[in-house]
């Protein structure tokens, strides 16, 4: 099972990280309504840090697709993560634009989020139980999907056991990874430690 920290901002996330080598460091671009918003200059200046052998994940909200395409290829990130409102024609495009991976996030509410999720085009789903919130969503809808996906939201070390009996690809990780909103480099080891033993 992989692992993803994301929201990360800070030299000393970087620092963390790089220690600890989860498999995918997330940043949320362009997004003043998160307390963990970075610029796309910020993201660059970051990743001259960071440990090359983890993927850079972008976390864009309803962002144009040409702004995505232009951090895809000119290697701000490698991977991009939408969370807003994208469509099928725009994660087409978008993965055609650049070849490199796309993700979707689906707010899982009811099986009928759940069935959209399936139907995606992404090359990975990501589900959560709402952008930034924290809180889980409720697990039992999530049976069969037939398809990898992440899970996110409200993942810390007192449900990664349950979480896990989901055999999602991957878990990402952001607020259960802080301390009084600021990554906690004590629990961005437990939580991979912890992930990697399940």
């Amino acid at each position: 099972m992989k692992v993803k920290i994301c929201g990360l901002s800070r030299p000393a996330d970087i620092k963390a990280v790089n220690q600890y080598q989860p498999d995918y460091a997330g940043f949320i671009m362009n997004f003043p309504k998160s307390h963990r918003n970075v610029s796309a200059e910020q993201v660059k200046a970051l990743r001259a840090n960071l440990s090359p052998q983890i993927p850079v994940v972008g976390v864009t909200v309803n962002q144009p697709m040409e702004t995505v395409a232009q951090y895809l290829n000119n290697s701000t990130i490698d991977i991009a993560q939408l969370h807003g409102q994208e469509d099928e024609t725009y994660i087409h495009t978008l993965k055609a634009l650049t070849g490199k991976p796309v993700w979707k996030a689906f707010k899982i509410r009811s099986a009928t989020d759940l069935e959209a999720a399936k139907r995606s085009p992404a090359d990975l789903i990501l589900l959560d139980n709402g952008y930034g919130t924290g809180e889980t969503f409720d697990w039992t809808l999530v049976r069969d999907i037939g398809r990898p996906f992440i899970l996110a939201g409200g993942l810390r070390v007192n449900n990664l056991r349950d979480a896990a009996k989901m055999q999602p690809y991957a878990m990402d990780i952001s607020s259960g990874a802080e301390t009084n909103r600021i990554k906690d480099p004590d629990k961005i080891r437990t939580l991979i430690e912890m992930i990697r033993s399940l």
